[in-house]
């Protein structure tokens, strides 16, 4: 696997056209033809990470699909790694092989050299094992882009000790793995940089998602935590806590009949609808796009981020006003 292999189509034609600027195309227009127009877009003295190597997990669609895409686009090797197997205590669909080889597809066209993983970031030998096979095929680690993660929701009284423990071990104790394991080879070049993707929910309490939150508040202790100790490392850590977001995690048939008990017909647009009407979401939008994440952690990724570290970004669409300064 020398080279990468997987959409959900999040990264869809509209965000494909907007990011090529390309306007009032006509006749069938291929996923991959968009993304050879994006790469060829990217002028070089814009491609911030050109001859970086960066590490992005749970990358098989959703915002690790995003985050990979524009990273290939920008000049980036990209190592792609999920699970691609279902957890038996989600309970929505998670990525498919299928997906995986769709986002690779995705980063060859945008022009990037890619190798993508099957692997379980509960697992420390398997993070490892990413790591050993990262440096052999492309002999550093620059990025880690640490988005693995599940979601739940659950009243506490309902949260079983196995659902809990894969909430905790994917969300909190995967990005640990993985922290843990890049950092070694990031020190000996004494260059890195790491974004973590934690969660509104990481930032305040929510009902029903006591064991998420409780995942998401960890990884930003966790994040802090580590900035502090490698600061004199060249490395930086950082999170980023977005709102919910368009992806078949935040946005699937068990969510949507959450929020519509008493629908006996829930639908993406009702629950979008409903979402508009939310008093905590002061933008009036029912959740941000993947790409959206993807502005900021590229920023914190990049050069430019070089003195912040130990920060937490919030993209809540106003929500995070709401929080205590």
């Amino acid at each position: 696997m020398s080279k990468s292999q997987s959409d959900d189509t999040d990264l869809s034609r509209r965000e494909l056209l907007r990011t090529t600027g390309v306007a009032g195309l006509t006749g069938a227009v291929s996923l991959a033809s968009l993304d050879r127009a994006a790469a060829a877009e990217v002028p070089k003295e814009a491609r911030r990470f050109e001859g970086r190597v960066a590490v992005v997990t749970g990358g098989a669609r959703g915002q690790g699909r995003s985050h990979a895409v524009r990273l290939a686009r920008e000049g980036a090797a990209v190592v792609l790694c999920d699970i691609l197997e279902q957890i038996p205590t989600v309970d929505y669909p998670m990525a498919t092989r299928a997906d995986m080889d769709e986002t690779v597809k995705l980063l060859e066209a945008a022009g990037g050299r890619c190798l993508a993983i099957k692997a379980d970031v509960r697992d420390p030998k398997a993070v490892t094992d990413v790591v050993a096979r990262t440096l052999k095929q492309f002999g550093k680690i620059d990025i880690l882009l640490a988005n693995a993660g599940i979601l739940g929701n659950h009243p506490l009284l309902q949260i079983s000790d196995q659902a809990f423990d894969d909430m905790i071990r994917t969300n909190l104790v995967g990005v640990f793995n993985c922290i843990r394991a890049v950092v070694p080879p990031m020190k000996e070049r004494n260059y890195g940089r790491i974004v973590v993707t934690s969660s509104q929910a990481g930032r305040m309490g929510y009902a029903q998602l006591a064991h998420y939150a409780a995942s998401k508040w960890g990884v930003i202790g966790l994040t802090k935590s580590v900035a502090l100790e490698v600061g004199l490392d060249g490395i930086t850590v950082n999170a980023v806590c977005p709102t919910a977001v368009n992806t078949p995690m935040g946005s699937n048939p068990e969510v949507w009949r959450r929020a519509l008990p008493d629908d006996p017909m829930p639908t993406k647009e009702k629950f979008e609808a409903l979402m508009r009407q939310h008093p905590s979401l002061p933008q009036g939008v029912p959740w941000v796009e993947p790409e959206e994440v993807t502005e900021p952690v590229l920023f914190l990724a990049s050069d430019a981020a070089r003195h912040i570290t130990g920060a937490v970004i919030d993209i809540q669409a106003g929500a995070g006003a709401r929080n205590v300064a």
